[in-house]
């Protein structure tokens, strides 16, 4: 029985006082700062200056990048109804569990995913902003490098927003796990 109990210390269910809940939140946090949308972070640097040429490389590797990631991301209108109502109900449902009855892991669950579901409606919004300098470029209205410079920026706009939203995530986490630690000694 012993290696029965020291694997349940291992995976402790107490959400802040374990290793567990901590690493879940890093990894989840590194793992959605990597990129906007999953396009290539070295093409974005690339295309971050003001174009000189008519149709550099460079702006066409970033154009047939967003061409394929961003129509994975539209939202039919009837499919963004579903989204936002079970999006709200569960965050509803892990806000009154947590901090209306005081359940640790509910309290835990929420400052996970709210600030993901909030970066995951920042994405669908980025993915309808590029699409339009996309179609200026594919139509010919507007030149390659100058769309590619536009989207350039909108991606490193967003790239900014997500670091200061990764900051704030794990910022509120541990605050609110140290406030709980503090009022719930020994997780009593």
């Amino acid at each position: 029985m012993d290696g029965a109990k020291g694997l349940i210390a291992v995976l402790d269910t107490r959400s802040f006082a374990s290793m567990w809940y901590w690493l879940l939140l890093a990894l989840a946090w590194s793992r959605a700062s990597r990129g906007a949308l999953g396009i290539p972070p070295e093409l974005v640097r690339a295309n971050r200056r003001k174009p000189a040429g008519d149709e550099p490389p460079e702006a066409l590797r970033l154009l047939d990048w967003v061409s394929l990631v961003a129509p994975r991301w539209r939202v039919a209108p009837g499919e963004g109804t579903v989204l936002v109502g079970a999006g709200a109900f569960l965050l509803t449902l892990l806000a009154g569990l947590g901090f209306g009855y005081g359940l640790e892991t509910a309290q835990a669950l929420f400052l996970l995913v709210a600030p993901l579901m909030w970066l995951a409606v920042l994405r669908v919004r980025l993915a309808q902003r590029l699409l339009l300098p996309l179609a200026q470029a594919q139509s010919g209205r507007l030149p390659v490098a100058e769309a590619a410079f536009r989207i350039a920026a909108l991606v490193a706009a967003h790239m900014r927003v997500t670091l200061a939203l990764s900051m704030a995530a794990v910022l509120a986490a541990a605050m609110w796990g140290t406030r709980w630690h503090l009022l719930h000694p020994n997780g009593l």
